[in-house]
C-alpha cells in the first residue's frame, strides 16, 4: 500500500469512528441550549475551557509523547504506556490543587463572575479532569501502536453515552450544569473500562523496571508541550472568558453557540490530523519527505477551504434549524471565526513538521507569539466591537501562527505552500465573509454565496483530481 493509500485509509477508519459522532453532538446543541439557558450555556464552556487547561497541565502533556514513541518501533510499548500512566496519576493527583487556588482568588476578587463560577464548580472540574486526562491517555496508546479501528470504535461509543447520559440526566432529571458535566465524567469511565479490556492495556502495564532513559527522553518532549497547550488554550479559550469578564455570560453563550458550526472545519482537520501524524513520524527518514509534505499539503488546504466555502453558504439557515431561538443571530459572528479555523487547520499541518522531528520548543515559541497577539487584540477589539471583536481577534492570531510556522519549518522541511492559490482563496472566503455581514435580501445573499463558492470549488477541484490518483496508484513515485 502506498503512503497516500495508507494515510486515507486512516483517516477514513478514523472519520467513520468520530465524524458521525462529533456531527451528533453538534445536532444535540439545540438540545443542550434549550435545557441549560443562555447564560448555562456560556458558563458549561468556561467550566469546560478551564478543564481543558488542566488535563494538559495535571497530565504535563504526556499524550504527546504517548503518540510519537508509541509509534516509533525503536521504543518498548510497556515501558511508554507504563510511563504515561504514571506521569498521568501524579498530575491528576496535584491538579486538586486547583480547589483550594480558585477558593482563594474567587475570595479575593469577590465581583469576579468567572471566578466564583469555577470555585462553585471545582471538585466537579477535578473529577472530569481526571477521568478525561486518563481517557485520553489510553485512547492516544491505542491509536499509538496501530489499534485505529478500535480507537474509533471508542469515539463513538463515548459520544453515544454522553449523550444517554445527557438525557438521562440534563432532560429527565433537570441537573443543569452538574448533569451535563456527570455525564462526560460517566462516559469517559465507560470508555477508560472498554478500552482497558478491548485493548489488553493490563499487559502493557508493568510496575518495577521503568527505563529512565526512556522516561527523560519522553519528558524533554513533552515538556514544551505544556506551554504550548497553555498557548493553543489562551487562543481558543481567552475569547470566551473575555467576552464573560467584560460583556455577560450570555454573550460568551453567544460566542460559543456561533463557533460550534465552524467546528466542522476542526473535526475534519483533527481526524486527517491524527492520521497525518502517523504517517509523517513513519515517513521522517524518508528522502522524498518535502515531495510528500507538498502533495499532501496541497490536498488538504483545498479540502478545508472547500469545507469553509460551503459552511459560509449554509451557516445561517443550519443555525436557525438547529439552534435554540435565542441563538439565531449567532451567524452574523461566524465568518471570522471559519476564517480563524482555516488557518488553524493549517498552523496545526505545520506544527506536524514539530513533532516528527521532535521539535516541541519550536511549537511551544510558534504558539506563544499567537497566544500573546490574541490576547492583546482581544483587549483591544472586545471593547471596541464584543463578539465581532473576539472573532476578528482570533483570526488575526491564527494567521500570524501560520505565517511563522510556514517560514521556520521552511528550515526542517522544504515544500511548495501554494501561496497563490492560498491567497486567492483567503479572499474570496472574506468575501463570503462580507456577504453575511452587509446583504439583506434573501435572494442576493444566496445567489452571491453561492457563486462565490462554485468558484472555489473550481479553484481546489484539480487538487481533489490528484489526490484521487495518488491514492489508486499501487505505487507513487515522488518527482
Amino acid at each position: 500500500m502506498n503512503r497516500y493509500k495508507t494515510l486515507a485509509a486512516n483517516t477514513i477508519i478514523l472519520g467513520l469512528g468520530q465524524f458521525g459522532s462529533k456531527v451528533l453532538v453538534i445536532a444535540m446543541m439545540g438540545f443542550y441550549q434549550a435545557a441549560l439557558g443562555k447564560e448555562g450555556y456560556g458558563e458549561i464552556n468556561n467550566i469546560i475551557d478551564t478543564a481543558t487547561l488542566l488535563m494538559s497541565l495535571a497530565t504535563l502533556s504526556i499524550g504527546e509523547s504517548l503518540i510519537r514513541f508509541g509509534i516509533d518501533k525503536a521504543y518498548d510499548n510497556k515501558q511508554v504506556f507504563s510511563i504515561g500512566f504514571r506521569v498521568t496519576l501524579i498530575g491528576v493527583t496535584f491538579s486538586m490543587l486547583f480547589v483550594p487556588l480558585v477558593g482563594l482568588f474567587a475570595n479575593v476578587f469577590p465581583d469576579n463572575n468567572v471566578l466564583l463560577l469555577l470555585r462553585d464548580y471545582a471538585w466537579l472540574t477535578i473529577l472530569y479532569v481526571t477521568t478525561g486526562s486518563f481517557k485520553s491517555s489510553c485512547a492516544l496508546f491505542v491509536r499509538s501502536i496501530g489499534y485505529v479501528k478500535l480507537y474509533a470504535v471508542d469515539g463513538i461509543l463515548t459520544t453515544v453515552m454522553n449523550i444517554v447520559f445527557n438525557v438521562l440526566l440534563l432532560f429527565t432529571f433537570n441537573l443543569g450544569n452538574t448533569g451535563y458535566l456527570l455525564s462526560v465524567i460517566l462516559a469517559d469511565i465507560c470508555s477508560i473500562v472498554f478500552l482497558t479490556f478491548a485493548a489488553k492495556l493490563k499487559k502493557y502495564f508493568i510496575l518495577f523496571g521503568i527505563d529512565r532513559d526512556l522516561l527523560k527522553s519522553m519528558m524533554r518532549f513533552c515538556l514544551p508541550m505544556i506551554p504550548t497547550s497553555i498557548m493553543w488554550w489562551i487562543i481558543n479559550a481567552s475569547s470566551s472568558f473575555m467576552i464573560s469578564g467584560i460583556m455577560s455570560f450570555g454573550d460568551s453563550g453567544m460566542y460559543k453557540a456561533a463557533t460550534k458550526f465552524p467546528s466542522m472545519i476542526s473535526i475534519f482537520s483533527g481526524i486527517f490530523s491524527q492520521a497525518w501524524n502517523m504517517s509523517a513520524i513513519t515517513e521522517n527518514n524518508s528522502r522524498t519527505i518535502a515531495k510528500f509534505y507538498t502533495n499532501v499539503f496541497n490536498i488538504f488546504q483545498s479540502t478545508v477551504y472547500v469545507i469553509s466555502a460551503a459552511l459560509m453558504l449554509v451557516i445561517k439557515p443550519a443555525i436557525v434549524i438547529l439552534c435554540d431561538e435565542a441563538f439565531y443571530t449567532a451567524y452574523h459572528y461566524t465568518p471570522f471565526i471559519i476564517l480563524s479555523v482555516a488557518f488553524t487547520c493549517f498552523s496545526t499541518f505545520m506544527g506536524s513538521v514539530y513533532v516528527a522531528s521532535k521539535q516541541s520548543m519550536r511549537s511551544m515559541v510558534t504558539a506563544a507569539i499567537g497566544a500573546g497577539l490574541n490576547i492583546v487584540l482581544n483587549l483591544i477589539f472586545i471593547n471596541v466591537a464584543g463578539i465581532h471583536g473576539a472573532a476578528f481577534a482570533g483570526f488575526i492570531s491564527f494567521l500570524a501562527i501560520f505565517a511563522v510556522r510556514a517560514v521556520d519549518t521552511h528550515r526542517i522541511v522544504y515544500m511548495d505552500l501554494k501561496l497563490p492559490k492560498m491567497i486567492v482563496n483567503s479572499a474570496l472566503l472574506m468575501i463570503m465573509g462580507f456577504i453575511i455581514f452587509f446583504v439583506e435580501s434573501e435572494i442576493a445573499y444566496y445567489l452571491s454565496l453561492s457563486v462565490l463558492f462554485v468558484l472555489i470549488v473550481v479553484i481546489n477541484f484539480k487538487a481533489g483530481v490528484k489526490a484521487i490518483r495518488m491514492i489508486m496508484k499501487k505505487e507513487v513515485t515522488e518527482e
